[in-house]
């Protein structure tokens, strides 16, 4: 990871701080992949062979991914002990008990929020981070014991390990503010997130054939023990200071160091609470929040179960069905922020208007596409087509009200983008558990309520933000603002 001479002063991509992001990249990776392993694995979890082959004979069931034990495995007292047990174990899980394990780690995840950045000034966030990943990737590990201790026991595993991601997602920024020079900031954080997309496209691609071939345990033994090795890495090669790392060269040091002096800085002051809480443009950013990550929650936790409800495919191919939408997601991205940045830099369009037009763009898309799916479920293409392009057309907000903090308050961005994913963060639990009460009232109508629900969640969200938002610095935002609490 040392660095190596060029021509052009601290920007060799083989220079240490490259090497930080790409680690850090890896860490994302695995982070997300535990995270969503039990996504792919809870079809396995609570269907049994039997039960999906009774409902491949009955084409109109819709509750596939809700079966508990096989009876014809319960009936069958022929059956030794230890050949009932030759597989992995499979649980009565209804969808509502599904919805409250999903959400549980998002609760983990709001509990670390805010104190993982004061613990990681304290403790420093190498160890945060390392901690952090370290304890996910165990308790991954011990994911398929605790379901077969009971569901109260997965559900506070879920939870700790939301507080371990938490503790990891917060420390991230608490390294590059020392390790990224300004102008490099978007390159190396961009390396660093990548990874979250780049593990969700591989869980769900490769979940599923695990889970055929070797069975559903080995997807969290699997990804689990990837964590401990990144932990390794992490551990060995990452220091919270650019000073004090063994291996960086003087060139780079020398690089990091002054760019980061040249930053223009203004006096320590207390957070402007009160105003922020009288801000409507700051309200609509988090109703915006709320709105994405409300149906983002659905489609990233529940997807492989409508695959397998709806489409009636097999572990394997649901793996790789779900996989495809989260191409569209990091493509619309990238080509989102490109076309934002062409109208702004060309002039043909005011910043306000870029951030609303890629906020409705992001929001009414995917709700009409959701609405759409109850009504195509007959078509096994459209459907494929209209599950790929919610999460893609989705991601567009990254270049309307998702970034919209840094235009209106950008000396606060990062408490303020630590609140709005706050926001996200509770939409993900309320629409988890939601999502799971409905199905379990009406398996038959179920998805429609949720999708047509999570359309009216986000036509809220857009209204808000259409009529209150704004893309010019607040007032109390100000550099010459001494607004105090």
């Amino acid at each position: 990871m040392g660095e190596t001479p060029s021509t052009r002063k601290g920007t060799c991509l083989c220079s240490l701080r490259y090497g930080l992001a790409i680690i850090m990249h890896f860490s994302n990776f695995t982070m997300i992949t535990q995270r969503v392993s039990l996504s792919i694995a809870i079809i396995a979890m609570v269907n049994s062979t039997e039960h999906a082959r009774v409902y491949t004979e009955q084409p109109n069931a819709s509750t596939i991914s809700t079966v508990g034990l096989s009876a014809d495995t319960q009936k069958n007292s022929s059956k030794s002990f230890e050949e009932f047990h030759t597989g992995p174990s499979v649980y009565e899980w209804n969808p509502e008990t599904q919805g409250i394990i999903f959400s549980s780690i998002n609760y983990g995840i709001l509990l670390t929020l805010i104190p993982s950045g004061y613990l990681a000034g304290i403790f420093g966030a190498k160890h945060m981070l390392g901690a952090g990943l370290l304890i996910s990737s165990l308790l991954t590990i011990f994911t398929p014991l605790a379901a077969n201790f009971g569901v109260i026991l997965v559900i506070v595993v879920r939870t700790v390990q939301g507080m371990a991601q938490g503790m990891a997602w917060t420390g991230q920024f608490t390294i590059w503010a020392k390790w990224a020079p300004p102008l490099e900031r978007s390159k190396l954080t961009s390396i660093a997130g990548s990874g979250v997309a780049f593990g969700s496209f591989i869980i769900l691609c490769v979940g599923g054939l695990i889970s055929q071939a070797l069975g559903w345990p080995f997807i969290f033994y699997i990804f689990g023990s990837t964590g401990c090795v990144c932990c390794l890495l992490w551990f060995t090669l990452i220091y919270d200071d650019p000073m004090h790392h063994p291996c960086i060269s003087s060139r780079e040091q020398k690089h990091i160091t002054s760019s980061l002096a040249q930053q223009p800085s203004s006096p320590r002051r207390s957070v402007p609470i009160k105003a922020m809480v009288r801000c409507l443009p700051l309200w609509a950013i988090f109703m915006g929040f709320f709105s994405h990550f409300w149906l983002c929650t659905i489609i990233i936790t529940y997807l492989p179960t409508y695959i397998s409800s709806v489409l009636h495919v097999n572990i394997k191919d649901n793996g790789v069905l779900s996989s495809l939408p989260f191409i569209a997601a990091s493509s619309c991205t990238i080509l989102g922020g490109q076309l934002a940045d062409f109208l702004l830099s060309r002039n043909l369009l005011r910043l306000i208007t870029v951030r609303k037009l890629f906020s409705s763009l992001g929001l009414l898309l995917p709700s009409l596409c959701a609405m759409a799916l109850p009504f195509v479920a007959s078509s096994n293409i459209t459907t494929i087509i209209l599950l790929i392009l919610i999460p893609g057309t989705s991601n567009l907000c990254d270049s309307g009200f998702i970034i919209n903090t840094l235009d209106i308050a950008p000396r606060y961005s990062s408490f303020l983008m630590g609140i709005s994913r706050g926001f996200g963060l509770i939409a993900g639990i309320i629409s988890s558990t939601a999502t799971g009460f409905i199905i379990s009232q009406n398996a038959a109508s179920g998805w429609k309520n949720v999708f047509f629900l999570s359309a009216a969640v986000n036509m809220f969200g857009l209204v808000f933000y259409l009529v209150f938002g704004q893309a010019k610095i607040q007032g109390w935002a100000k550099e010459e603002n001494l607004t105090r609490l």
